[in-house]
């Protein structure tokens, strides 16, 4: 089986196959729960029988793409067995730097993860022409894949066969660099979106390597995208309400200061966001699913006016404003923690941000008071983009499983955790 690794202007992304190891899946929560059994004296019957539930309602929910809300009592069972929260304070209180991955000699402008063969890699994208490939668990580069003649985010995206090195296709029909791609999340990842130094955004279907639209509106360079997942305006239990066409939408980012979202199927800027004073340079869309909390139906986005901002994409408003960063803000994620938020009540996700400012911050995403934890880092020459990921090999013994992965803008990756 080949795995594809695309590579463009700025980034590159590995073409993840969805198969997913349910025995790994088990084990791994088995572990935590004999942990849990010798702390509270359990009985280890219902435990096991309650891992294996749980296993299995999550490995159905990734596969099939199940969205909530459909049923209540579906709803229920997968809160009760399927819902899986990490505690921020768990990641905080030990965590360090744990790998280093040397060898890239410019500015990593772009990571990703991905599992094959029960091994986990890292893919990398960098000011020094290079596509490479490392083994987490060794910290071992395995393959570097040289093609380009300039940076990893000139006006072509590429496609690699990983194990042979070779070079299987070209797209370039962009007439400036391409700075971003991003895989939809449905058809098993067979379309793919580009934005541009030529102020567009390209959709294309991999399965084919045709173009099929070109998106125009912006003004200035498009520095980043992102493919939605369905949304959901919950006006009707029978009927998804969605944001038009069949619901997919890509959000993009630009140097004209802006966000704007455009619909897939018809292909018609939706909303147009304004705020920021600066060059947007990193968006996400927020997810939809059950245990998302202040999550569903936003943006995140960073910019270089150093703020961090989440808007709302059914009012077309800003909801929040994080500032903070003394720096440009390169990255922004949705992370996988929650912390308690005593002015609500109730529990809130974390969101958190990259600048070169050579700071990683942590934030509440329903507060905009001051940060929850700085990660500093004076020797990297900013932070260019984020991972978060689950290792195999964890050296956290507070029983977070949750590692974070951040491209430096001198070279080294490294994974903090």
């Amino acid at each position: 089986m080949i795995l594809r690794v695309i590579e463009f202007n700025r980034r590159y992304v590995n073409f993840q196959l969805t198969n997913f190891s349910l025995e790994c899946q088990c084990k791994g929560k088995r572990l935590i729960s004999q942990e849990r059994i010798q702390k509270r004296n359990v009985d280890t019957t219902i435990i096991e029988e309650k891992d294996k539930i749980q296993a299995i309602v999550q490995h159905w929910v990734r596969i099939l793409d199940i969205r909530f809300g459909w049923i209540q009592d579906f709803d229920r069972l997968v809160v009760k067995y399927a819902t899986t929260f990490f505690i921020f304070e768990l990641f905080c209180s030990p965590s360090k730097l744990f790998k280093t991955f040397t060898g890239h000699t410019d500015i990593i402008w772009s990571i990703d993860y991905s599992t094959l063969n029960n091994g986990q890699f890292i893919y990398s994208g960098s000011g020094d022409k290079t596509v490479r490939v490392w083994n987490v668990e060794t910290s071992q580069q395995i393959q570097p894949f040289n093609g380009h003649s300039n940076h990893v985010y000139y006006k072509t995206i590429r496609f690699w066969d990983i194990k042979h090195n070779q070079e299987l296709q070209v797209l370039n029909e962009h007439t400036g660099g391409v700075n971003c791609i991003e895989f939809s999340p449905f058809n098993s990842g067979r379309y793919l979106c580009s934005g541009s130094r030529d102020n567009t955004i390209c959709l294309w279907d991999i399965g084919t390597y045709k173009l099929l639209h070109v998106f125009n509106g912006h003004e200035d360079t498009v520095w980043c995208v992102d493919i939605s997942p369905l949304q959901s305006n919950n006006k009707s239990d029978n009927n998804i309400g969605v944001i038009g066409g069949n619901g997919y939408t890509i959000c993009s980012g630009s140097y004209d200061n802006t966000i704007r979202i455009w619909d897939i199927e018809t292909t018609k800027q939706l909303t147009v966001f304004k705020g920021h004073r600066y060059a947007v340079r990193s968006i996400k869309y927020g997810a939809n699913e059950i245990g998302n909390i202040g999550c569903a139906n936003t943006i995140l986005s960073g910019s270089n006016d150093c703020s961090v901002r989440l808007w709302d994409i059914r009012s077309g408003q800003q909801i929040q404003m994080f500032n903070g960063h003394k720096n440009w803000v390169s990255a922004v994620e949705y992370s996988p923690f929650v912390v308690n938020n005593n002015e609500i009540g109730g529990n809130s996700n974390v969101i958190c941000s990259g600048s070169f400012d050579n700071t990683i911050r942590f934030w509440d995403i329903r507060s905009n008071k001051k940060e929850l934890y700085v990660i500093t880092r004076g020797d990297d020459d900013g932070i260019v983009c984020l991972k978060f990921l689950q290792l195999h090999e964890n050296n956290n013994d507070s029983g977070c499983d949750i590692n974070l992965c951040y491209g430096s803008g001198n070279g080294p990756i490294h994974i903090w955790g």
